[in-house]
């Protein structure tokens, strides 16, 4: 579930999260344990925890909780919010765990991911060039395990339509994305980047039992935010995927070319939150208006300093991104408990 997401652990997002929406900008290194050999547990742990890349699970479950709002056009109950909060969230740990788990060849030739715990390999002072904290054999086991814990959560606690969409978001984000697109085509993100859009489908089948057109148009707003989101960030670490030979759009095309694309994805995005205004009201239609606008403005201004010549900057879009949609998803929430939430 992303790289909402390819953006966020310490450091940055891939989609697909779900978000999607995954990788992070800079992982820290896992520290080593007191004897050579010998891994205290607490290591094991807190590397298998590193794997699930929690900062971008706090941003799928930005989308979630306003889109249950909506949903219950109120408040649910406390106890579906919850089912509903860590049953996403063991998915997006699956999926971001297993993805690591596939990718650890290539987070290790990256600068910006050769700290993970799959791939970093300390000694017992912390030292380069022992072991790695964690076994690929415990994270591939930990993957599975937490997406079959996220599977009976959301099926026995919530209903099995949302357990399915968890399901279905993590085998298109380790599957399609991860496995078939990554490194094989620039498309990759605007394809896989939809693994980081069923988040909004969970919460929204969780409370209803159903999918209806505004979780659809949901999905749609964070599918057109998601390549403009990563490719400001691959614009940042377009060494680092070239190295890789992941052939993220900003390694295969021109600077102006991508900031064209995001300018051209970002008026789509707008657009399409736009049509959320008669089921969340005017309000909500007033704040994505607003919002929209701040977006497009750094947008231009991305692609205004490349055709000048100047310094790109584009993480001040990547980071102004995660704001937008934070604030986007909170206008979806406030006007939803509002007791004139139709206007």
């Amino acid at each position: 579930m992303t790289q909402v997401t390819g953006a966020l652990e310490p450091g940055t997002a891939d989609p697909g999260a779900p978000a999607g929406g995954g990788e992070t900008a800079a992982d820290g290194p896992a520290a080593a344990g007191p004897a050579a050999g010998r891994r205290p547990v607490g290591l094991i742990a807190r590397s298998l925890f590193l794997l699930t890349k929690p900062r971008i699970i706090e941003l799928l479950l930005v989308t979630t909780l306003p889109t249950m709002f909506l949903a219950r056009e109120g408040l649910p109950s406390a106890w579906l919010i919850a089912v509903t909060l860590v049953g996403g969230a063991l998915a997006a740990a699956s999926a971001n765990t297993l993805n690591c788990y596939l990718d650890r060849d290539i987070d290790a030739v990256m600068k910006r991911t050769s700290g993970r715990p799959l791939v970093a390999r300390t000694t017992a002072h912390g030292g380069a060039g022992g072991a790695t904290a964690v076994k690929p054999g415990e994270a591939l086991a930990s993957g599975i395990l937490l997406g079959a814990a996220a599977t009976l959560l959301l099926g026995f606690a919530a209903n099995w339509l949302a357990a399915a969409l968890a399901d279905a978001a993590i085998v298109f984000y380790v599957l399609v994305y991860t496995i078939v697109l990554k490194r094989r085509t620039a498309s990759n993100i605007v394809i896989g980047g939809a693994a980081g859009c069923f988040p909004v489908l969970v919460g929204w089948a969780a409370v209803t039992g159903r999918v209806s057109w505004p979780a659809g148009v949901l999905f749609a707003v964070i599918f057109f935010w998601t390549p403009p989101h990563f490719w400001a960030l691959a614009m940042k670490y377009r060494d680092d995927y070239a190295a890789a030979n992941v052939p993220m759009l900003p390694v295969v095309a021109t600077p102006a070319v991508v900031a064209t694309k995001i300018v051209r994805y970002s008026y789509i995005m707008v657009a399409v939150t736009l049509l959320l205004t008669p089921s969340a009201g005017w309000i909500y239609g007033c704040c994505a208006l607003g919002l929209g606008g701040w977006f497009l403005t750094e947008a231009h201004r991305l692609r205004g300093r490349i055709a000048a010549g100047s310094a790109p900057a584009p993480m001040r879009l990547f980071h102004l991104s995660i704001v937008y949609l934070t604030l986007l998803f909170a206008a979806v929430a406030v006007t939803a408990l509002l007791p004139w939430h139709g206007w």
